[in-house]
């Protein structure tokens, strides 16, 4: 079988692929992969390691029905029309479970941060603004003992919680379409509606899925429900945030600071008035960049690819077509 990988990633997924007899061909090309062109270049293969950018839709699906399995280098799989896929019985998969430790250490570094002015105050004396010790200059916050709110208490979320709770004695509260009762009783967790989420987080970080309700569910009004101090950390999705709100909340203090490794588009252009802003800390979309986790990712498609030629149950299987 024929495999094409839409970016380079670790070797090891080649490396698993090929002993097993098949032929890896990964796009490191200068010229862009782009939807029109990875529609075309898709006829001449039989399954795809794809990427979050990499638009998946129904029309994509269709001129490519041949393909046998299709896998994001992702936990997310928002880019794929998975309904399309199913019924054209294209195995989907993805990557669950071995980036969770490293997003969730990169949204503390990000809370970290933020609350504390790092990049800012490190950038000011870089350019030669640090003129001295200020009584007042680069104030932050204490995060002993505030309360942490996650929307969308997963792996993810639930991981970041349990540092904050060990790091800072953070009171936890959540916002999820069930009941964690798991997390309850180890963290003390409390289940609690939006709007409270909202009123009652001196922090709050985003980990839930996209979909029709959480897209753009941070905007202007929910800002004003947050407090005037509270920060926000989202390593989710980008359109998770309505970006023109946020923008405006920073500026009109409704909010304290945000730290964001995710954006709408990424890459978040570089004239964009977000970057402006020193109280918006941007990283780019490095939540699972650990060697360790991007490694086990890069053995999780090629196990995903191997099981959808034989129509076996995928590691991170997505559309359950073989069960």
């Amino acid at each position: 079988m024929k495999i094409l990988i839409t970016k380079p990633i670790n070797t090891i997924a080649m490396k698993i692929l090929e002993k097993a007899g098949h032929s890896v061909t990964t796009w490191d090309k200068a010229e862009t992969l782009s939807y029109e062109l990875l529609k075309s270049v898709s006829k001449d293969f039989d399954a795809l390691i794809t990427m979050l950018s990499d638009r998946i839709d129904s029309s994509f699906l269709e001129e490519n029905s041949h393909l046998k399995v299709i896998t994001n280098y992702a936990v997310g799989y928002n880019n794929i029309d998975t309904q399309t896929a199913t019924r054209l019985k294209i195995a989907i998969g993805n990557t669950p479970d071995v980036l969770t430790q490293a997003t969730a250490d990169l949204a503390f570094a990000l809370l970290l941060n933020i609350s504390r002015k790092i990049t800012t105050s490190a950038s000011d004396a870089k350019n030669g603004l640090w003129k001295g010790w200020e009584p007042l200059g680069y104030i932050g916050q204490n995060l002993r003992a505030k309360t942490l709110g996650i929307y969308g208490a997963g792996r993810i979320g639930q991981e970041f919680a349990s540092l904050c709770k060990k790091a800072f004695d953070m009171e936890i509260i959540y916002c999820a379409r069930s009941s964690k009762k798991e997390f309850e009783n180890s963290l003390g967790a409390t289940k609690v509606e939006f709007s409270q989420l909202l009123s009652a987080s001196d922090i709050i970080s985003i980990h839930c899925d996209l979909n029709e309700d959480t897209k753009e569910v941070f905007d202007i009004e929910s800002f004003r429900k947050m407090k005037k101090t509270s920060l926000l950390i989202n390593t989710a999705r980008g359109q998770i945030i309505k970006q023109d709100d946020l923008l405006r909340a920073v500026r009109d203090k409704l909010i304290y600071s945000a730290g964001l490794d995710v954006t709408e588009p990424e890459p978040l252009p570089k004239d964009h008035p977000l970057y402006n802003e020193s109280d918006i800390l941007i990283t780019p979309h490095i939540g699972s960049a650990t060697t360790e986790a991007r490694y086990k990712m890069a053995e999780i498609v090629a196990e995903n690819i191997l099981c959808g030629f034989e129509q076996r149950k995928l590691a991170g299987d997505v559309n359950k077509l073989f069960q």
